[in-house]
């Protein structure tokens, strides 16, 4: 731990996973730091962040040390890592190349569908989308104002009918994928570490959907996301999907 400990400032939303993923980490390693939640609604909010975090970055998770900027959860935790190394490793030896390769896996393979999956259920549940900010069920003119913001979701993160398909098709194996990693000695050990945060993190987010529950429930995946991370906000209840579209088990 550094003698003098950095000013540290979180970037945030609240319904996001890898924000969730980097403060989890900040609290294992026992670092202080000031959590700024942005507006989920505000419509120059990427604008809001490149003016912090440079041109071209538009999203969250951002963390200032000492007003220096740092992006992307996976920059985040490697800079967490070097403020307080003894301190909770996040890529202990001798598994350290082993947690990068999960972790990039959960950040380059795993965490669009955090993002895809719970819009794509907002779409037919779009009552629902105040409990991403821990709030009550719409009424139905807040209802008007879900429908259409919901539509703008699914076109800034490019979902489809037929790509929402394809994701939950898909999602089985991701599953399966987790398993092997803990049965490989990467992630679910006693302790958390980088691989188990990022993956962790879009679980803890999935698991906000009534309709993957089911399909979740028992696995390492859940397991990890349970143990080790805060339940996200949102609770997007069951039969959002249409008939058919969530693998059976």
């Amino acid at each position: 731990m550094p003698a003098t400990a950095p000013q540290l400032t979180l970037h945030a939303l609240p319904p996001s996973h890898p924000c969730l993923t980097v403060e989890a980490a900040l609290r294992l390693k026992g670092l202080e730091f000031e959590r700024i939640d942005l507006s989920m609604t505000a419509r120059d909010r990427p604008e809001q962040v490149a003016a912090i975090y440079g041109e071209g970055r538009h999203t969250v998770p951002g963390l200032l040390i000492d007003g220096e900027p740092v992006h992307g959860s996976r920059a985040i935790l490697a800079r967490i890592e070097a403020l307080a190394p003894d301190v909770a490793p996040l890529f202990p030896e001798p598994i350290a190349d082993a947690v990068r390769e999960a972790e990039r896996w959960g950040d380059d393979e795993l965490q669009d569908l955090g993002r895809r999956l719970p819009w794509g259920a907002l779409h037919f549940r779009p009552e629902a989308l105040n409990s991403l900010v821990g709030g009550a069920p719409l009424d139905p003119a807040g209802t008007d104002f879900a429908i259409k913001f919901a539509h703008v979701a699914w076109k800034y993160h490019g979902i489809t009918a037929v790509r929402l398909h394809e994701d939950l098709a898909g999602l089985p194996a991701k599953i399966e994928r987790i398993e092997r990693f803990a049965q490989e000695g990467t992630i679910g050990g006693e302790q958390p570490n980088a691989a188990d945060l990022q993956i962790g993190a879009t679980i803890r987010i999935l698991l906000a959907v009534g309709d993957l529950r089911p399909l979740l429930a028992g696995t390492t995946a859940e397991a990890i996301a349970t143990r080790f991370l805060p339940p996200a906000t949102g609770e997007i209840p069951a039969g959002a999907y249409p008939a058919g579209w969530v693998p059976a088990r």
